[in-house]
């Protein structure tokens, strides 16, 4: 009699879990048209590159070989990563005792025949440091970073979906035109002197 219940039970759970659209951490579901993607960076077998491409290839994106040339995939081009810190908090005698650190990633998705799609993004972190422990300090900053990185890869592939959604939209053209703030301009706006011309 116990058996039957817990199967009931457990089944039960299965299926509302499956029905409320719950899904596994981790996964995004990247749009058909980018389930191939070129990956472009001037550190192919740098950190950065490494963890956007473990995380292509967890969400199920294949990466053809970068000898290969596909003019008919779109690219993601990885314009490197910045970290930097500042001091959150100080102790009594003046002395740093914890830092927030950022690390922000830039990237340009280029898709074919419909042009190029600017994606930034931005992580934060905290790092409490400890005078007394030198050594220890700077494995627990690397992991931090490390971990940044590995956020930071996630974001900018669920960001491929704005990208997506920025493609089918008419009003949103990188292909043939100029931002309308430049179009705008007109010829007697600037001064006439050197740094101008």
């Amino acid at each position: 009699m116990r058996h039957p219940i817990i199967s009931l039970l457990m089944g039960l759970a299965v299926l509302i879990t499956a029905g409320c659209g719950y899904h596994l951490r981790g996964t995004t579901s990247v749009p058909a048209d980018m389930k191939t993607l070129t990956l472009d960076s001037s550190d192919p077998y740098g950190p950065l590159a490494r963890a956007v491409r473990e995380q292509l290839r967890l969400n199920n994106v294949k990466i053809p070989d970068s000898t290969e040339q596909n003019t008919d995939v779109p690219s993601l081009r990885l314009h490197g990563e910045r970290v930097s810190r500042d001091t959150a908090s100080v102790f009594q005698d003046g002395k740093t005792a914890e830092y927030s650190m950022m690390m922000v990633v830039n990237a340009q998705v280029l898709v074919p025949e419909k042009g190029i799609y600017p994606i930034s993004v931005t992580v934060y972190r905290s790092f409490f440091d400890n005078p007394l422990v030198a050594l220890a300090k700077d494995s627990e900053q690397q992991i931090i970073i490390n971990e940044m990185r590995t956020q930071a890869a996630q974001q900018l592939v669920r960001k491929l979906l704005t990208v997506h959604a920025a493609e089918n939209d008419p009003s949103v053209n990188t292909l043939d035109s100029s931002p309308s703030a430049v179009d705008a301009l007109p010829s007697d706006a600037l001064p006439d002197n050197s740094y101008s011309r």
